[in-house]
């Protein structure tokens, strides 16, 4: 198989702390021998950079939006490609207006994603990069597959969801599917739905690689002897938290910490005030990747109540520290969790459901023992991050060398 000398990572906003999961497998594939280039469209604020490992790849990474905003190498990337590919140019344009939704804004909106691709597929020749790989399949990666059409250099991307889902035909995945050499879905149920929404020709290349942590991170097994749950995540609806909350009103002795910020924070700690459980419940915002593994290490059940996820990466931090875990059986999750094995899944929304897992995982010791092992396992076996790097890398050397490896995922499972 040839070898990709410099591949290249696009996503909207990198690095943030709520996708710790694209910098892991950056990392992985840079300890595989990889050179790695990291661009962002956006700049990421530094109130999103927890630890010294994403402000040192904040600080390497290319911005796209930033760097179009120089009226004069803004047009010097277009002359670029409108001079030395006339043919290539115009149809990239073609192609940005042939994926309008339609309506004015995003009509406008190709127009931001045709100028970025220049500026983007600029930066990659002048860096001698070989692939482009996205995570998360909606404007950044617009962007990506115009820029693949402008250069020729080739692009995939990692499918993720729920939320594109809800919108396939606004995000034109029909087409980016198409357009790429290879899709890397996070579960079966990604496949499966990325399947809905493209023609049979290209179902061969939607190829499942899994999110992954480094289980070595968390070596705690020991579970303590409290009622102590932990949530980390973005305080956003879809994480569910108005129902733990409820929930939490039927178990008195449990005390919940919440990691994470975001936009329904204010409105979350006053339903805690008007529920009474304020004195229950204590939000300290984001936190370190380090910071989080600490937080697993000291809290006993782990709770996710969300209405719509993927494949969750702190589901999997969480098992790997040898917790049970309390979540929501939607999509992919019962890929990851086994219901009264390595933890329990409820039906989403369902108040009494929730508190009654909760519950039964306090004060039971022994279960979230067991639990806590039998997740700790699984993760290891099938979402360690330097085995999916793994297998991602021959993903990207087979597609270039026209050497495609068979099959959905290797028997790293087995």
């Amino acid at each position: 198989m040839g070898t990709l000398n410099k591949i290249a990572y696009l996503t909207g906003e990198y690095p943030r702390a709520t996708d710790t999961f694209i910098q892991r497998e950056v990392a992985a594939l840079r300890a595989l021998g990889r050179e790695v280039l990291t661009c962002s469209i956006r700049q990421t604020g530094p109130e999103h950079h927890v630890g010294p490992e994403q402000r040192a790849e904040a600080a390497k990474t290319f911005h796209v939006l930033k760097t179009a905003k120089s009226p004069l190498h803004l047009l010097r990337c277009h002359w670029r490609f409108l001079s030395r590919a006339p043919g290539r140019y115009y149809a990239t344009l073609k192609l940005a207006f042939g994926t309008n939704p339609g309506g004015v804004k995003n009509t406008l909106y190709q127009l931001f994603y045709f100028a970025e691709a220049a500026v983007l597929g600029a930066h990659l020749q002048d860096q001698q990069v070989t692939h482009l790989h996205n995570h998360i399949a909606k404007s950044s990666c617009s962007v990506a597959m115009l820029m693949s059409e402008m250069t020729g250099i080739p692009f995939s991307f990692t499918l993720h969801g729920p939320d594109i889902f809800f919108a396939p035909g606004h995000w034109r995945l029909d087409k980016k599917i198409e357009k790429a050499k290879f899709v890397a879905c996070i579960s079966h149920f990604c496949r499966s739905q990325a399947m809905s929404f493209s023609a049979p020709d290209h179902w061969s290349k939607l190829h499942i690689v899994h999110c992954g942590v480094a289980p070595e991170r968390y070596d705690n097994n020991e579970v303590p002897d409290d009622d102590s749950l932990l949530f980390v995540g973005r305080l956003a609806a879809v994480k569910g938290l108005p129902i733990l909350f409820d929930a939490l009103v039927d178990v008195p002795a449990a005390h919940l910490t919440v990691v994470g910020d975001g936009p329904d924070r204010e409105a979350l700690q006053m339903q805690t005030r008007d529920l009474g459980i304020s004195d229950r419940v204590d939000f300290v915002g984001y936190k370190s990747q380090d910071e989080v593994a600490n937080y697993l290490k000291s809290h006993k059940v782990f709770v996710l109540p969300s209405f719509a996820e993927g494949v969750p990466v702190v589901l999997m931090e969480a098992m790997a520290s040898a917790r049970a875990v309390i979540t929501t059986k939607i999509a992919g999750v019962p890929e990851l969790v086994e219901q009264d094995v390595s933890g329990k899944l409820v039906s989403p929304g369902d108040v009494k459901g929730l508190s009654g897992a909760i519950t039964q995982l306090l004060v039971d010791g022994k279960l979230c023992a067991a639990m806590g092992n039998a997740g700790k396992a699984k993760v290891a076996k099938s979402f360690d991050v330097s085995k999916e790097a793994a297998w991602l890398s021959e993903l990207f050397d087979g597609y270039a060398a026209n050497d495609v490896p068979n099959g959905l995922r290797p028997e790293i499972d087995a």
